[in-house]
């Protein structure tokens, strides 16, 4: 059987009430636990909507600490070279709001950041992000207005950290997705190559 849920007297009778210590550890400024974190975070799931509502979520990832915190309120994500699709940064320039989720490696918790955001082209801490010669592309500039820590048990019921839990075998090779999906014309002996160890060389330049 189907049951729709149509409201929010239905979703709570199903999940309850939120305990009143989770609705009040939200912030609206960095404190020290915060930045703290985003110090040690080097990946963030960048989460955006257009007009009609259409979503995307987009993966940012550089060496720990590449989310430059630029006041109390305001924190700036370096865009790097890619496939230049830009569907989230698209999004963004319809409709500002995002939701962010830093991650640490080995921990379960995560950080949630929302608020709206806009598009630079420069700003004056530029320079304060540049890796490896790159100074970003773009830099997604975050105006904060929810900010709190996330519990472990999506990760722990995932086994996310869990070595034992690994298996990138069970699924196609990053050159044999390529080749059925995008680039059907090249060889697999190509594909393999391009996405070989050469690939993390060019991180910074292509």
């Amino acid at each position: 059987m189907r049951t729709e849920i149509t409201n929010e007297a239905e979703l709570r009778d199903l999940l309850g009430e939120p305990m009143q210590r989770v609705l009040d550890k939200d912030s609206d400024v960095f404190l020290s636990e915060h930045r703290a974190w985003l110090a040690a975070s080097p990946l963030c799931l960048v989460a955006t909507s257009d007009a009609s509502g259409a979503c995307d979520v987009s993966p940012k990832g550089d060496p720990a600490g590449f989310a430059h915190v630029v006041d109390d309120t305001t924190l700036a994500i370096p865009e790097r070279p890619g496939n230049k699709r830009a569907d989230g940064f698209s999004n963004i320039l319809q409709n500002p709001h995002v939701g962010l989720i830093f991650l640490v490696p080995g921990r379960g918790d995560t950080l949630r950041v929302n608020g709206r955001a806009t598009l630079l082209a420069d700003a004056p801490y530029a320079d304060q992000m540049v890796v490896k010669g790159h100074k970003p592309t773009v830099i997604l500039e975050v105006a904060v207005e929810q900010i709190f820590f996330h519990c472990s048990k999506a990760f722990l019921r995932s086994k996310l950290w869990d070595p034992e839990t690994w298996h990138p075998e069970q699924v196609p090779s990053r050159a044999q997705i390529a080749k059925s999906l995008e680039r059907p014309d090249d060889s697999i002996e190509e594909l393999e190559a391009y996405y070989g160890p050469k690939y993390a060389e060019k991180l910074y330049t292509s």
